[in-house]
Parts: structure tokens; sequence; C-alpha cells
């Protein structure tokens, strides 16, 4: 009995995990849980029927901010005479449907699809592992309830159905959530233009095409004295001489 109430839940969630892996298209979908967030929320911070000296506005631009990542007016919208629940609703869901639009439109169609339906399919999961894990908890503690003459099948029914409900809230926070702060990574920088080879390089490779003639640079060395061979050490035969003509080293102090 205990486990048909586990296996029920389970049925809905894979029948739902199997929907989005199917689709191509979770657009609707997602809509769909921003504007029952919005719903909740506004009927958590702005109850229906209250005073407006009841509403809770700071922790409505709070939460709206914090889960769709931009702050919205809020606070001025309620300022307004006139202004109600059904109001706010319909503000913050006009806002976000178009915060969301232009994200898509930056993203491109095609991204934007791909991350919603990775995003939705890694938060049921999580959801649903965590959500097994309360269920446990709560039928090894159920039994305590036959002391105070209750059946403990119908208090764990009744708790479980109110678990998974929130289980669905939370899905929708988290969903429209990570959705809603998701940036595109900055295009890579393009490499660094190579760095040109040094002049005397190039002066090099025009002294060997045209057999030598070219007049060569050569940088000062420490302790090199141009008029003491001595001092030269060992001289590449292609390098500049060091006496300072100009030549390569063969075709001056270098000849054979």
């Amino acid at each position: 009995k205990f486990d048909d109430v586990m296996n029920d839940q389970r049925k809905a969630i894979f029948a739902q995990r199997r929907e989005v892996m199917e689709a191509d298209d979770l657009s609707e979908t997602i809509r769909d849980m921003r504007h029952d967030l919005i719903d909740q929320l506004v009927s958590k911070h702005i109850p229906a029927r209250a005073y407006h000296d009841q509403w809770d506005v700071d922790g409505l631009k709070a939460e709206v901010a914090r889960y769709f990542a931009q702050e919205y007016p809020v606070d001025q919208w309620a300022a307004e005479e006139g202004v109600d629940d059904e109001t706010l609703r319909e503000r913050l869901t006009e806002a976000t449907d178009d915060a969301a639009a232009r994200k898509v439109a930056d993203m491109g169609p095609q991204v934007a699809r791909q991350i919603e339906k990775a995003v939705l399919l890694q938060t049921v999961d999580m959801q649903w592992r965590e959500h097994l894990v309360t269920l446990d908890h709560l039928r090894s503690v159920i039994g305590l309830r036959g002391y105070g003459q209750r059946d403990p099948l119908n208090e764990y029914k009744s708790e479980a159905f109110s678990l998974f409900e929130a289980l669905l809230s939370r899905l929708r926070g988290e969903v429209t959530g990570q959705l809603s702060h998701v940036r595109l990574a900055p295009p890579p920088q393009p490499a660094p233009e190579p760095v040109a080879a040094p002049q005397r390089t190039r002066v090099l490779e025009m002294a060997e095409a045209d057999g030598g003639t070219a007049v060569l640079d050569r940088a000062p060395v420490p302790g090199v004295d141009p008029a003491d061979p001595s001092t030269w050490g060992k001289v590449g035969r292609n390098d500049a001489c060091p006496c300072g003509s100009g030549k390569k080293f063969k075709h001056c102090h270098g000849r054979m």
C-alpha cells in the first residue's frame, strides 16, 4: 500500500520526463512554469482581498529579482492608484515574458531550445531524487501516527501528496531561475597576430639570397672588442662579423 503511493508518483514524473525527452520545443512548457511561478509569488506576498498596507511589496520585489535575475519596479507599480494583485501579476508576466523573448533572440532559438531541455531534465532528476529521500523518511516515521488513533496509510497518502505538490512548486522555481540566470559566454578573442621577425633575421635572409653582400646589423655584445678577434669567441659562419664591417663572418674574418 505504501509502495503504491510512491509508484503512482513515479509514474507521473516519468511520464512528464518522457514528454520532455521527446519534445523538440519546450517553450510553452517553460512559459507556463514561469507564469505559475509569478502567480505563486504574487499570491504569497500580495494576498487577494488584502488591504494595501498588508502587502509585502519589498518581499515580492526581492523574490522576483532572485528568480528572474533582474529587478522590476514592483514598488512603483504597487504605489500607483487603483493597482491590485491582478495588475501586478499581469505586469510581471508581461515584463518577464519580454525578457525571456529577448534572451531567446540573443541566443538563437535552436540554442535556447537545447538549453531549456537540458535544464528541465537535470532539474527533474535532481528534485525527484531528493523527493524519494523525503518519502523514505516519511515512511519510517509515519507508523508513530498509529498511536494517536490515526490511520498511518491515510496519513502517509495525505502527506506524500503535499510533498509531491511541493516538488512541482520547487521544480517551477528551479527551472525558471536557472534559465533566467543563463548567460552566454562571450566569443573567444581572436588569436594575436604573429610577431614580425626581427629586422636582423630579414636582412640575413636577404644577404643569403644575394650571396652575402648585404650589410648586416649586429648588436653590441658585452665583453667583445671588434678590434680584438681573441674576444669574439665562437662565431657562426652566417652570423655578422664581430669586427663591425656589416658582412657575414664567412665573407669577412671567417673567410677560408
